[in-house]
């Protein structure tokens, strides 16, 4: 993955950074750590995830190799707005949970000067865009696709393979549901 270096850094604005991949690509890992260096740089930081996800940890973010951050649970991406006293950097992880309403919530607070940094599956199990990642993407300022390993061949992966049996499109798990695929190697379970 290639270090976030924007051409230049903005300013008296906002933007939206976002990163999409598939499960096990290090997305939630690079979320902290760009929020990590803002809280070096003694930025007042705010970051939020949705209550289904509650995986690894109910009040923190968790990546897949342990790395954590506390964050707050929200029911919807509205509820974002009511936390941001003087907050300039807002990190949201597992945007693909969240309504529709993430991206006017990203866009508002994009618009209202601050730093929005968004991590988020960009397909779903079957390969097809996982709403509203598409949505994100497109106002995104700045995007960064990151890549897994694929268990089978070790080629780059950026599909997500589901490993049960569901046709429901969300269902929230991690390595005993899900592992990281190429093209060549994932397949849609029947």
């Amino acid at each position: 993955m290639m270090e976030f270096q924007p051409h230049s850094t903005p300013k008296n604005t906002g933007w939206i950074e976002v990163i999409a991949g598939c499960m096990f690509s290090g997305k939630t890992e690079e979320l902290i750590r760009r929020l990590r260096r803002a809280k070096i740089a003694k930025q007042n930081v705010k970051i939020f995830k949705p209550k289904i996800d509650n995986r690894y940890s109910i009040g923190d973010i968790v990546s897949h190799n342990e790395q954590s951050m506390p964050s707050i649970l929200v029911v919807n991406a509205k509820e974002i707005l009511e936390y941001l006293t003087n907050t300039q950097v807002v990190g949201i992880d597992e945007a693909q949970f969240f309504d529709i309403g993430i991206i006017e919530v990203c866009n508002q607070l994009a618009n209202q000067g601050k730093r929005v940094i968004v991590a988020g599956l960009d397909q779903d199990y079957r390969g097809v865009p996982f709403e509203p990642m598409p949505q994100l993407l497109a106002i995104a300022e700045y995007i960064t696709k990151t890549l897994a390993i694929c268990v089978n061949c070790g080629n780059p992966a950026d599909k997500t393979q589901r490993k049960i049996v569901s046709s429901e499109r969300v269902l929230v798990g991690a390595a005993d549901s899900y592992e990281a695929r190429c093209r060549k190697c994932h397949y849609i379970p029947e």
